[in-house]
C-alpha cells in the first residue's frame, strides 16, 4: 500500500514511528505530565485498599473477635490472585484500555459502598456488617487485579520512568492515607463517634480520588503526546492490547503491510519463554512480598503489646513503614545506588529473610524505637527492590513482550502478597490464637 493511499489515521501512525531512537519535540512533548499522571494512577491503583487498612482501629473497635486486619486482608488477595492471573493468561488479547478503567470503577463504586454501608447500618458492628465489608474487600482484590497488572504491562512497554513513577504513587497511597488517618485521628479524638467520623471521611474522599483516576485514564493520559508515541511504537511491533488506547487518542493502527517482506517483525517471545528467561526476577518480586506481607500489616497491627504510645504505636510504625516504602522507590533514580546485578538482587531479597527473627525477638525484647527502625528498613528495602526489579526486567524486549513480561512479573507480585498474608497467621499460633 502506498503512503498515499493510507487512510489519514495511518499517516499520524506512520509519523509517529518515523524515528525510534530520537524523538521530535512533540514525541517528547507531555513527558513530565505523563511522569505525573502516573503517579496519581499508581496512588489510585491501591488509594482504597490502603484507606481500608489504614482505619484498622476502627474495624478492631467495631469487629474486635473477628480480626479485621488479617481477614479483610486474607479475602482481598486471592481475589487480586485470580483476576491478575486470568488476565495475565489473556494479556495478549486484553483490551487494556478497558482493562484499567474497569479497574478504577470497581474501585470507585465500592469506596462508595463503604460509606452508604456505614451511614446504612449508623455505624454498628455485628456479623452482618462484616460479611458486608468483606465484599467491599473482595471487590477491591478484584479491581486491584484489573488495574495493577494492566498498569505495569501498559507502562512497560513505555518507558522504565513511568514505571517508577507508578511504582511510586503506589506507596504514596499507603504514604498518604497513613497521613490523613494521623490528621482525621486527631482532629476527632475527643469527638463523640470521632473513630466513625474519621472514617467515613476516609472512603467519601478514596471514592472521589478513585473518580478522578477514572477521568485521567480515559480522557487526558492517552492523548499525551508521548504516550501516543510508545503506543503506536507497540501496535508496529505487534500489540493488540494497545489498540483502543490509540483509538482514544484519535491514531487508528494501519494494516501491517510489512510482515511479508519481513515475517521475523512481528514474532513476540511466548509467556513461558519469557518467563523462562527472567525466572530469577520473577523469584525476586515473589520473595520480597511473601517477607513483606508476613509483617505488614497484621503483625504491626496486633503483636506489638502494650507500650506508651497506647493506640497510636499501630498507627506510627503503619505510617513509618508508608513513608520509608515510598523513599525507597525514589532511591533508584540515583544511578549510582541501583542494584542492577541479577545475583545481587536475589541475594538482597535472601538477606531480608532475616527481618522475621529481628522483628520476633525486637516485639518480645526491644523498646519502640528499635520497633520503628526495624518497620522502616522493611519499608525501605521493600519499596527499593520492587522499583529495581520491575525497570529492569523489560529492557531489550519488543513492546507486546514488555506488556507480558509486566503482566507476568505483576502475577508473582500478588502472588507473593497472598502467600504473605497467609503466613502471617503463624504469627498468632504463638499468642494460642
Amino acid at each position: 500500500m502506498n503512503l498515499s493511499s493510507s487512510p489519514p489515521h495511518a499517516h499520524k501512525l506512520k509519523r509517529l514511528l518515523a524515528t525510534s531512537d530520537s524523538y521530535s519535540p512533540m514525541e517528547k512533548q507531555g513527558k513530565f505530565t505523563a511522569l505525573f499522571i502516573s503517579w496519581l494512577l499508581g496512588n489510585g491503583s491501591l488509594f482504597s485498599w490502603n484507606s481500608m487498612l489504614t482505619i484498622e482501629d476502627y474495624y478492631a473497635y467495631l469487629f474486635p473477635k473477628y480480626h479485621p486486619t488479617r481477614v479483610l486482608t486474607l479475602i482481598y488477595q486471592p481475589f487480586a490472585l485470580v483476576t491478575t492471573a486470568v488476565l495475565t493468561y489473556h494479556e495478549a488479547k486484553t483490551n487494556t484500555r478497558l482493562r484499567n478503567l474497569a479497574g478504577y470503577t470497581l474501585f470507585f463504586i465500592s469506596s462508595l459502598a463503604l460509606v452508604v454501608l456505614d451511614v446504612a447500618t449508623s455505624g454498628k458492628g455485628g456479623i452482618g456488617v462484616f460479611i458486608g465489608v468483606c465484599i467491599v474487600s473482595a471487590a477491591f482484590g478484584t479491581a486491584d487485579g484489573f488495574c495493577q497488572g494492566g498498569m505495569v504491562g501498559d507502562l512497560s512497554l513505555m518507558s522504565p520512568q513511568f514505571i517508577q513513577s507508578f511504582m511510586a504513587g503506589l506507596a504514596a497511597s499507603g504514604t498518604l492515607t497513613s497521613a490523613l488517618r494521623l490528621i482525621t485521628k486527631a482532629a476527632f479524638e475527643n469527638s463523640q463517634d470521632g473513630l466513625r467520623k474519621g472514617a467515613t471521611l476516609f472512603f467519601a474522599l478514596s471514592a472521589f480520588f478513585e473518580l478522578l483516576c477514572v477521568f485521567l485514564y480515559a480522557f487526558v493520559f492517552p492523548k499525551l503526546p508521548i504516550v501516543k508515541y510508545y503506543r503506536a511504537k507497540a501496535a508496529s511491533e505487534g500489540s493488540r492490547t494497545v489498540a483502543a488506547d490509540l483509538a482514544a487518542a484519535g491514531i487508528e493502527a494501519a494494516p501491517d503491510t510489512g510482515t511479508e517482506e519481513d515475517p521475523k517483525r512481528l514474532e513476540r517471545l511466548s509467556n513461558k519463554q519469557l518467563l523462562a528467561q527472567n525466572i530469577d526476577y520473577a523469584v525476586d518480586i515473589y520473595l520480597i512480598y511473601v517477607l513483606t506481607l508476613s509483617i505488614f500489616p497484621g503483625f504491626l497491627s496486633e503483636d506489638m503489646g502494650s507500650h506508651s504510645l497506647g493506640s497510636w504505636y499501630a498507627l506510627v510504625l503503619i505510617s513509618m513503614y508508608n513513608v520509608w516504602d515510598l523513599i525507597g522507590r525514589y532511591v533508584p533514580l540515583i544511578k549510582c545506588l541501583k542494584l542492577t546485578s541479577r545475583k545481587g538482587l536475589m541475594a538482597a531479597t535472601l538477606a531480608r529473610f532475616l527481618f522475621i527473627p529481628a522483628f520476633y525477638f525486637t516485639s518480645k525484647y526491644g523498646a519502640e524505637g528499635w520497633m520503628i527502625m526495624l518497620t522502616s528498613v522493611l519499608g525501605l528495602t521493600n519499596g527499593y527492590l520492587t522499583v529495581c526489579v520491575l525497570t529492569d526486567a523489560p529492557k531489550g524486549y519488543k513492546g507486546p513482550e514488555q506488556n507480558a513480561l509486566g503482566n507476568l512479573l505483576v502475577a508473582f507480585l500478588i502472588a507473593g502478597l497472598f502467600s504473605g498474608v497467609s503466613l502471617d497467621w503463624l504469627w498468632l499460633i504463638g499468642k494460642g490464637w
